[in-house]
């Protein structure tokens, strides 16, 4: 089992390697979803080639796997025994295995990239050999914001500005309650969900003064995190999608829950398995106010 001690390192790995510091896989994770942002930050509708995942709407472009592949060899350069999973690839083991594992989503977001909406971005997370996530990176090309967080380090978000210059600033969105109440949720693509969510929605918005829905997991996550929103919610999602937004929307002190699905090392879990679950987030005080019945 791994401990996080007072200086922030991870000790006793799964293959009985040096300790690890938490502030050093932060920085991993920001330099891979860096690099996974930069190829989206290249967005070139001509160069598209989608192609239907599980619906027409849900699509698979280049640049998920262009991204994905820069995550992947950031990753690998830096810590090349650690295993990657991932929405695009198959997992990636090595042999001697650290004990250490990243969660990668390229494009978050994908049907607000194809359609020029700036709520997208690249979502990497890893967890360590206990399987508790230690450091999560959101990079939000088009928004020009990257949130990060670390396991007992806060959220933080870093924003390039239009002066040229940036800002750093620590996120704590969810402990200031405002009139107003947002909840950001979602209907899903499928139409039986569909219905079924919206007729269950007023009565998920008793609180609330309006809903959004940005079309992005993890930039959700992160909007609880800001306190953009005070609530979110959604089914079908998985790991990729909320490894990252979770950690850093539970270090500014949300109540976060995460859905259990079948091991990421496996593969993807089946689409009924994530649509049969729901992650959420929200200030502590709202939790299971606007989510399903237990």
């Amino acid at each position: 089992m791994s401990v996080v001690n007072g200086e922030g390192t991870v000790a006793g790995s799964a293959s009985g390697g040096a300790a690890v510091s938490v502030s050093e896989l932060l920085e991993v994770a920001k330099r891979a979803a860096a690099a996974g942002a930069d190829v989206l930050a290249c967005r070139n509708p001509a160069e598209f080639a989608e192609a239907a995942k599980s619906t027409d709407t849900d699509l698979v472009t280049t640049f998920d796997l262009a991204a994905e592949r820069a995550v992947r060899t950031t990753i690998a350069a830096a810590r090349p025994l650690d295993t990657i999973t991932g929405e695009e690839l198959a997992p990636t083991v090595s042999e001697g295995a650290s004990g250490y594992r990243w969660s990668v989503d390229p494009l978050d977001g994908t049907m607000n990239f194809i359609r020029n909406i700036a709520y997208y971005g690249t979502s990497v997370a890893v967890a360590g050999p206990d399987g508790e996530w230690l450091a999560g990176v959101v990079d939000a090309p088009a928004l020009r914001k990257t949130y990060f967080a670390s396991r007992g380090g806060g959220a933080w978000l870093e924003e390039s500005l239009p002066n040229g210059t940036s800002s750093l600033r620590r996120l704590d969105g969810p402990t200031t309650d405002r009139k107003g109440r947002l909840l950001a949720t979602a209907l899903t693509y499928h139409a039986d969900i569909q219905a079924r969510l919206a007729a269950e929605l007023p009565e998920r918005m008793r609180g609330f003064g309006d809903f959004r829905r940005l079309g992005s997991a993890a930039l959700e996550l992160c909007a609880v995190a800001e306190g953009a929103v005070d609530a979110y919610m959604e089914f079908g999602l998985y790991e990729h999608d909320f490894a990252a937004g979770a950690l850093i929307a539970e270090e500014a002190g949300a109540w976060v829950r995460r859905p259990s699905l079948s091991p990421a090392i496996n593969g993807i879990p089946s689409q009924s398995e994530a649509l049969a679950n729901w992650t959420a987030a929200s200030r502590p005080e709202l939790a299971n106010t606007y989510t399903p019945a237990p």
